[in-house]
């Protein structure tokens, strides 16, 4: 192998009808760049208008290619293009490779390397920096590479839905593979008409009944279509969800009693300090290991300072059990202990009433999160990563390419992942 093919391996081009001529070094706006200069020639037995074989070299043009960097160094490409002429259409035309696309003056190599720093939630102005070109470059690039696809060629069979904040106070809504974790489709909005309009107009009727569950959290809008769509879907209550409302409840409960009595009250400071000791679960709290309590600055155990606010107020010990007999269902996934529990309810004139009624009205979704395995999990892990993004990048004005950056980050790492 000669040292000219070498040097054209160490940066990507694999191009045999490339040679070089020279390879100098010169700074370019304080930046040390690997000029190569080569000539790009070879010989053309037909003419790409009319087929026919009169055809001569013409001279040749002068391009710039910007190749990947190497050793954090930036290499630019001279390329001389062979130009030719046919005498019989009296037309030119130019020699082309396959290390740049037509028209452009970004090889390749270096578009893949732009993606994969955009997987990494790294700002297009950031990007730009690391490898000497303009934002508006890098934009265009994940926007030439990742766009929306018009629809899944099959539809899963589990699906996740929710919403995540994108641009302004725009909530957009967003679905996923509860098996795969891979995202279906993302729409601007959330609006109950442009997800219908989505599913029933891009997937057959046979398609749609071939879903089995859909997850989604206490949303009564998703409750009140997904039947529409998917007909013979079971529709589940997330887990965490069901939990969530119960804990805000409690949480309310706690801070109207704290709002009632002294401050400078055992009971308040306990109340105060120690609100993460009651949504401990009941099966990890100790009886028998008196610890420090801050701001009552006693020894006691956790048992025995649950008591000492149960005695106090018999009202909250009874919202507090409605909590712990929905973590325990939840968490053991038992359909008979969560059925007796809201049932079973008697009214505290509390948020926990509120609380109860919404699990109560939609008790048959709500018992599905303990029938079946699916979550809500999936889809929150995605709505984390896409939160990382609008924080990295100070968020999105133009929604388009908010959704490009997500499908750049997920659609690739998809692509590189290892297939089983």
């Amino acid at each position: 192998m000669s040292i000219s093919n070498s040097i054209l391996k160490l940066v990507g081009i694999e191009d045999n009808n490339i040679k070089i001529n020279n390879i100098s070094h010169q700074t370019i706006n304080g930046v040390q760049c690997h000029i190569i200069e080569a000539k790009l020639s070879y010989d053309v037995e037909h003419c790409e208008n009319c087929g026919f074989p009169d055809v001569i070299k013409n001279g040749t043009r002068q391009t710039k290619i910007r190749l990947s960097s190497f050793n954090g160094d930036r290499y630019i490409l001279k390329l001389a293009k062979q130009r030719y002429r046919c005498y019989h259409c009296n037309s030119t035309f130019g020699a082309k490779t396959n290390i740049v696309e037509f028209n452009h003056s970004l090889s390749k190599r270096f578009d893949e390397d732009i993606l994969a720093q955009a997987c990494s939630s790294l700002t297009a102005t950031q990007i730009a920096k690391m490898y000497g070109c303009s934002a508006s470059s890098v934009i265009r690039i994940i926007n030439r590479h990742c766009h929306p696809k018009y629809r899944e060629p099959v539809l899963p069979k589990h699906l996740c839905f929710d919403e995540f904040r994108s641009t302004g106070r725009l909530m957009s809504f967003i679905c996923c593979d509860s098996d795969t974790h891979k995202i279906i489709v993302k729409l601007p909005n959330r609006l109950t008409k442009t997800i219908t309009d989505y599913f029933v107009n891009r997937y057959t009727l046979s398609e749609r009944q071939q879903v089995e569950t859909v997850v989604a959290d206490l949303n009564a809008q998703y409750i009140y279509f997904i039947k529409h769509i998917f007909p013979n879907a079971q529709v589940i209550i997330d887990r965490f969800h069901i939990v969530q409302l119960t804990a805000r409840a409690l949480d309310k409960c706690r801070t109207t009693l704290i709002s009632h009595i002294s401050k400078h009250s055992r009971e308040y400071k306990l109340l105060k300090s120690h609100w993460k000791l009651f949504h401990k679960y009941k099966k990890e709290i100790t009886d028998d290991k008196p610890v420090f309590l801050n701001g009552i600055n006693e020894y006691m155990t956790q048992r025995n300072a649950l008591d000492l606010i149960f005695d106090f107020s018999p009202k909250f010990k009874q919202v507090y059990q409605v909590y712990q007999g929905i973590l325990e269902a939840t968490r053991e996934k038992d359909e008979s202990v969560l059925h007796d529990v809201i049932y079973n309810y008697h009214l505290t004139r509390s948020a926990m009433d509120t609380a109860v009624s919404t699990l109560k009205r939609n008790i048959h979704y709500v018992e599905n999160a303990c029938y079946f395995s699916y979550s809500n999990g999936p889809i929150e892990g995605i709505n984390r990563k896409i939160k990382e993004l609008k924080r990295h990048c100070y968020g999105f004005r133009n929604l388009n390419n908010f959704f490009n950056r997500i499908d750049c980050i997920f659609l690739l790492n998809q692509k590189e992942a290892p297939t089983a």
